[in-house]
């Protein structure tokens, strides 16, 4: 028997039928738990190899000639002279299976190349999402989940527990290159977004003189609202960090052409569309980070209604006139130091 213990037995071939298909039942059930149980035991081997690689380019290299290459020439084009390509072609192998690369056989020779993943970290290009990556792992933000227990039991948030700061927003402020991280980081999905609700919801913004934005991203998401319509004032929040009786009045009073822009997740944790498992994920990670949250559908409908939105019969939120003097927030945003 060797290290793994019982990975032998959980592993045998009796639990699978001739041609290597897991058997259904208890039997079959029982494997397919193990089996999530060690991709959830290795989850963190992907972030790492990833976080390794991407400062190699190597997915700038094979963009910049137009073609998949050889790992002999990837070598090469990264300048480092003691790369040993054997173990790389180990990590690359990892992020083939990931379908960050690709990968084809020419001959003896092995060329790689770009996916639709990895084409969203090109340092090219302005909706990259290698800064937003690299902020994740960084060691500042990774030793926040250290403390995730704490959190829970506490409250607080890990940033602030690591790092020993009272206010989260103004730590990057205090460390510079940190700070161009974030604010890359944040304007590169700031980026991403902007384009989908500009091409989603133009004419959502037609007509408007005061917007109140709710979201992350201030800077880049304000300038690119700003520059497609002529809004007269334009106030900014963060939803994250408000208890939700915010000044959506502003906007949306009797006396003036307003509207709530809030561009936010809505948790899904049963749902099966193509962000919902990110959700799920984003939520601990906004409490360990930041001590803020993300919200599902219903915390969504009784915080908005709450402030005097309700739901309208084609499902967009709508605004209660008999609701609309709130005067118990404080007309302010966090220092975010941009």
């Amino acid at each position: 028997m060797n290290d793994f213990g019982l990975w032998p037995l959980l592993n045998s071939v009796e639990w699978e039928d001739w041609n290597g298909q897991v058997r259904d039942g208890f039997e079959g059930e029982v494997l397919r738990g193990q089996a999530t149980l060690w991709q959830c035991i290795f989850g963190f081997v992907d972030g790492m190899a990833l976080k390794r690689v991407l400062p190699l380019g190597i997915h700038n290299i094979i963009n910049s000639h137009g073609r998949p290459l050889s790992l002999s020439s990837i070598a090469k084009a990264t300048n480092h002279s003691s790369l040993d390509t054997d173990r790389l072609s180990r990590v690359m192998t990892l992020l083939i299976r990931r379908e960050i690369f690709s990968s084809i056989e020419v001959g003896v020779e092995t060329l790689y190349g770009l996916t639709n993943s990895s084409k969203w970290l090109l340092g090219n290009s302005e909706m990259s999402l290698a800064p937003f990556f690299l902020l994740e792992h960084h060691p500042y933000l990774f030793e926040s989940w250290h403390h995730l227990a704490d959190i829970v039991k506490e409250g607080g948030s890990g940033l602030a527990k690591s790092h020993n700061v009272q206010d989260n927003w103004k730590f990057p402020a205090a460390n510079p290159d940190f700070s161009n991280l974030f604010n890359q980081a944040i304007a590169g999905a700031s980026k991403i977004i902007v384009e989908a609700v500009k091409t989603s919801y133009e004419e959502e913004f037609n007509g408007i003189e005061t917007l109140v934005y709710v979201g992350g991203g201030i800077e880049t998401m304000v300038s690119e609202i700003m520059k497609a319509h002529p809004i007269s004032k334009v106030s900014t929040l963060i939803f994250h960090l408000w208890s939700l009786r915010h000044p959506s009045t502003e906007a949306i009073s009797d006396q003036k052409k307003g509207k709530v822009i809030i561009i936010e997740a809505v948790l899904s944790p049963e749902g099966s569309d193509l962000f919902d498992d990110t959700g799920v994920r984003f939520d601990p990670l906004m409490m360990v980070q930041i001590n803020a949250k993300e919200r599902s559908e219903a915390e969504w409908k009784f915080s908005l209604e709450k402030a005097g939105l309700g739901v309208s019969q084609n499902g967009k939120f709508c605004w209660r006139k008999q609701a609309s003097q709130h005067q118990d927030y404080q007309n302010s945003s966090p220092s975010f130091n941009y």
